[in-house]
């Protein structure tokens, strides 16, 4: 189609005036500004990812770009440029950045004292909900960190104060160096964001752990929904704030794979759709991932490999970080394969340089080309709202584009200007001829062989007299080629300079030469052929570069299955059966398992199409639960506040964790993931089935009954730790939280029955207690606190559920079934803190005589893995028959969780979580080997055994590939030892 261009009117180029700041005054005499046209033709223009213009001509003035097209009119007094079928590519935009931010200031500490308290008057409760802040006040032009941006193809950036977890607005600047920051400020609102990350600028405690941002997030939405109806009375400027950000793009920044479906899951509930920055692992979940209908951004920040040379030193290096460095260059291609839309950003890249050269690698490793482009040009102009003056090269979009010497993705493409508004920042001359080749050098009477290999912008010369290798330098600039040679005589110091300038696509070079003695000719250099070195370079490349992949596996570590295990039909033959039902033990049984239930218990049923087991001489249970865990949990305490009712076990399920392994491999299938004990009133709990490979979803107890935390003694009046600035400090005062609180929730039962009332997500959670809702597991030692608090709890009609730890118990078992209250206690633990000073091995089995619903639990991810011997210990300490003892660990937990009518009996009607067992389950010899969870298998021995070899020969396959990497040049890191943190009550997460 031909596109006319037009002169326009003055009023119709007001709008597209970048410099025309006509209302200044002019103190500086005549000062005529250049209105002039430039005019690109010969071009192959790349208009967007999709539609390309060849030999195509762009037309700009004062900053924007005025016609586009095959054949425009070009007007009088406009500069020509000729690009000379070179490419023009819409200049990049990175969406995320700090860029110019001065760095927030730290907060000092005070006495070592945690802050509890808001520390701004006027503003939100919390100090790192913070959406009023606005970039502009921060920002600072940074010409050097500009041209680094300029550089890499970018011609804006969109940056923010990188500081909260709602950081405020952040604004579009423009790269142009050349500006002024009333040219260069496109936008001063350009996107709000957000984080799970607190602010430095404040030391309040609150939130001290992930599932402590999220409910602060949730509650944060609440409050801004309840002040825009004009139902708070104070004037709050974060909230308004917040309200008037609603209507931007918003964009979360996460750290990890989990972290990203984490703050998807708030932005679901509240309605709003996060722009999510990613981790560059989405691979590992990509179902899950493309569940979220997010657009990520992801950075080009792949790891390095180790440094696995010292055969001890690397046996530090965990699978999972072995196959991250392996799989990751895969995650683009996966991502744009499963249509999943997707950013890049420079941010977290230490060297700005790596940028192209691992954008180039994930092409290299399948990622479309089109879609790279769109994900640095047209998608970040969608969700800026730029979409016509950003990203494309159209009519009215700003004058930012590439100049480049072919298809811009291609490893010896060079990239030759970056116009910006209008303004050329030349990063390469792209006069530049490339001078590859093997020529006849003619000069002084004598012929060389001469071969030019490299890049245009910096090529190498090898040049041959005969069969002597002569010594040479070239050097290449803006058209003219200079040749330095040695004499073929190496003991002597004599040198032919030659000089020539290049014409354009000209097979011979023409100049002068200046000899040895000074007297100066002609000299010719007559392109023969090709160069040889570049292809073989790129084939080495190619070689180097391109890696097999290690297949995937879930969770993506050691022991990861190829595939979800699925349910099956499964039909156990002549096994010893535990039913733990009035039916006691029966020998040589069998049990059907049909469609993730038990259908069957008896003697020679028919299996029909279910897969036979010979379980001849082993013992078939029910699954273990573990009442009391903390397994499989990237955090355990919010401890910002006395009471955290408000936050979620659920919000942090790590399904990655390998203890959920080791713990399937001890016959457990299900626990109770509780909070911890640094509070009083913790957290919501979660019960998990330990569906290992599974998202932290799908190990959710389906339809599971509502557990909260409580805790009583040392640890929630801080002996443990100097602490003098957080209520409570006493035994006393834990009991005038609990007080307090529920006093507090029933005023806030009242409020709401009238309908006008805040929502609290910490009340809603205290009501649910109070209502029977929700049932309480308290950590509990001291007799005297355990009746507080049932006394607490009968005050405002309703009961505690579970005691656990309860280790004098003994001494109040009377109370305890009087009151309700069922036990879930350790075996035989004592000493090891002052309040267990009484604890004895027989605390069980009294309480379970005294007619209490007693259970062993863990509180420890080595000790989850042998409750069966545990459990055993009971039989020894109180005399309590193998029975009994077995039910320590199955069927009693299953009562006290609710759950008895689902798991912890093998009885038809009930879920397949069973575990067959080489012997005895309570025996020390006994070994698990095979725990199936609803029909599916999720550890089997002879498979352990298998996996294992798999392992080695993986990491065996790696390694070597690492090592390889390394002798070809690849920066390494070294090969450290990572630390899992253990996780138990009293653990605070690293955040």
């Amino acid at each position: 189609m031909r596109l006319k261009f037009l002169l326009l009117s003055l009023v119709f180029f007001s709008g597209l005036n970048l410099y025309a700041q006509d209302y200044f005054p002019n103190n500086d005499g005549v000062n005529t500004e250049n209105t002039n046209y430039t005019i690109f033709k010969n071009a192959k223009i790349h208009v967007d990812p999709t539609t390309i213009i060849e030999n195509g001509m762009i037309a700009v003035r004062e900053g924007k770009i005025t016609a586009v097209g095959k054949n425009i009119s070009v007007p009088k007094n406009s500069i020509v440029i000729d690009l000379k079928g070179k490419d023009v590519y819409p200049s990049f935009i990175e969406i995320y950045s700090d860029f110019g931010m001065k760095k927030a200031t730290k907060a000092g500490s005070e006495n070592g004292q945690p802050q509890y308290n808001a520390s701004r008057e006027g503003y939100y409760w919390n100090d790192h909900i913070r959406p009023e802040t606005n970039a502009l006040e921060s920002f600072s032009f940074d010409k050097s960190e500009a041209e680094k941006f300029q550089k890499n193809g970018f011609g804006v950036v969109n940056t923010h104060l990188a500081d909260g977890i709602m950081r405020g607005t952040g604004m579009l600047v423009s790269l142009n160096t050349a500006g002024s920051e009333g040219d260069r400020i496109l936008k001063d609102r350009s996107a709000n964001f957000l984080s799970f990350d607190k602010s430095v600028k404040s030391r309040q405690s609150y939130p001290t752990s992930i599932m402590g941002a999220m409910a602060l997030l949730r509650q944060t939405y609440i409050d801004a929904a309840w002040y825009e109806k004009g139902n708070i009375s104070n004037k709050d400027l974060a909230l308004e704030a917040l309200n008037r950000n609603k209507s931007l793009t918003q964009i979360f920044k996460t750290d990890n794979l989990f972290d990203e479906l984490r703050a998807d899951k708030v932005g679901d509930e509240y309605g709003i759709q996060y722009l999510i920055f990613g981790s560059g692992y989405e691979f590992e979940n990509i179902a899950e991932i493309k569940n979220t209908n997010a657009t990520f951004i992801i950075p080009l920040d792949f790891p390095e490999a180790y440094d696995l040379e010292n055969p001890f030193m690397a046996n530090n290096v965990s699978l999972q970080d072995m196959k991250r460095w392996n799989q990751a260059p895969s995650n683009l291609m996966q991502l744009a394969k499963n249509d999943i839309p997707f950013i890049l950003t420079t941010q977290n890249l230490k060297d700005e340089k790596k940028f192209r050269e691992n954008l180039l690698k994930a092409i290299s490793y399948g990622l479309d080309k089109k879609k790279a482009l769109a994900a640095l040009t047209t998608t970040p102009a969608k969700f800026l709202g730029e979409e016509n003056k950003l990203g494309v090269i159209k009519q009215g979009a700003w004058a930012n584009f590439l100049i480049t010497s072919g298809e811009i993705f291609d490893k010896e493409t060079v990239l030759f200007e970056n116009w910006i508004q209008g303004k050329k920042v030349v990063l390469e001359n792209m006069n530049t001829e490339n001078l590859e080749g093997k020529y006849t050098l003619a000069v002084d009477g004598k012929k060389y062989d001469l071969e030019i290999s490299g890049k245009p912008n910096a090529p190498k010369a090898e040049v041959k007299l005969g069969d002597t290798k002569i010594k040479s330098k070239l050097s290449y600039s803006d058209t003219w080629m200079q040749l330095l040679l040695s004499s073929p005589d190496s003991t002597k110091t004599e040198y032919t300079r030659l000089v020539a300038k290049v014409s354009e696509g000209s097979n011979k070079i023409n100049g002068r030469a200046i000899l040895s003695n000074g007297q100066e000719t002609a000299f010719t250099a007559t392109k023969s052929a090709d160069s040889t070195k570049v292809d073989k370079k790129k084939e080495d490349d190619k070689e180097e570069t391109i890696l097999p992949i290690v297949p995937l596996t879930y969770p993506n570590m050691a022991y990861g299955f190829k595939e979800l295990p699925k349910q099956g039909d499964v039909l156990f033959k002549n096994a010893t059966v535990w039913t733990n039902t009035e039916k006691g033990i029966l020998e040589k049984t069998d049990v059907l398992i049909r469609n993730g239930k038990i259908a069957g218990v008896g003697t020679n049923l028919n299996a029909g199409k279910a897969k036979v087991i010979d379980a001849t001489g082993k013992h078939l249970t029910t699954g273990i639960i573990d009442e009391h865990s903390h397994i499989g949990a990237s955090a355990i305490n919010e401890a910002g506040q006395n009471s955290s009712a408000e936050v979620s076990m659920e919000d942090v399920i790590d399904p990655t964790d390998i203890n959920i392994y080791r713990n399937l491999a001890g016959g457990v299938t299900t626990i109770q993931l509780l909070h911890g004990s640094a509070n009083p009133i913790g957290g919501q709990s979660a019960i998990m089935k330990l569906k290992w490979g599974s998202s932290a979803d799908g190990m959710i107890f389906p339809d599971s009954p509502k557990f909260i935390k409580f805790a009583l003694g040392e640890n929630v009046k801080q002996a443990n730790w100097d602490s003098k600035s957080r209520f409570p400090q006493t035994r006393m005062g834990v009991e005038q939280v609990f007080t307090d609180y529920f006093s507090q929730a029933k005023d806030y039962e009242a409020a709401k029955k009238t309908g006008n009332y805040r929502k609290d997500i910490e009340m809603e959670t205290l009501i649910e207690i109070m209502n029977g809702e929700r049932f309480v597991s308290s950590h509990s030692y001291v007799q005297s606190e355990i009746n507080m608090l049932m006394k607490v709890a009968e005050a405002f009609d309703f009961r505690i559920n579970t005691f656990t730890h309860i280790l004098e118990g003994y001494k109040v078992a009377d109370k305890m079934k009087e009151h309700g209250a069922g036990a879930s206690t350790f075996s035989d633990w004592w000493a090891y803190k002052y309040e267990v000073k009484d604890a004895i091995p027989y605390n069980a089995a009294i309480m379970h005589n005294a007619g209490l619903t007693v259970a062993i639990n863990s509180d420890d991810g080595e000790m989850s893995r042998r409750l069966n011997q545990e459990a055993a210990k009971s039989v020894k300490y109180g005399g309590i028959s193998e029975e009994e003892a077995w039910k320590f660990v199955t069927l009693n937990p299953a009562k006290l969780l609710h759950l008895d009518h689902r798991v912890g009996s093998i009885e038809t009607g009930k879920d397949g979580d069973v575990v067959l067992w080489s012997g005895n389950p309570l025996s020390i010899y006994s070994k698990a080997e095979k725990t199936l969870i609803e029909g599916a298998v999720y550890f089997d021995i002879e498979k352990d055994k298998e996996l294992r070899k798999e392992i080695a020969q993986q990491k065996n396959m790696l390694t070597g590939q690492m090592l390889s990497a390394k002798n070809g040049g690849a920066k390494t890191q070294p090969a450290t030892k990572k630390e899992d943190q253990k996780m138990h009550c009293d653990t605070l997460e690293t955040y």
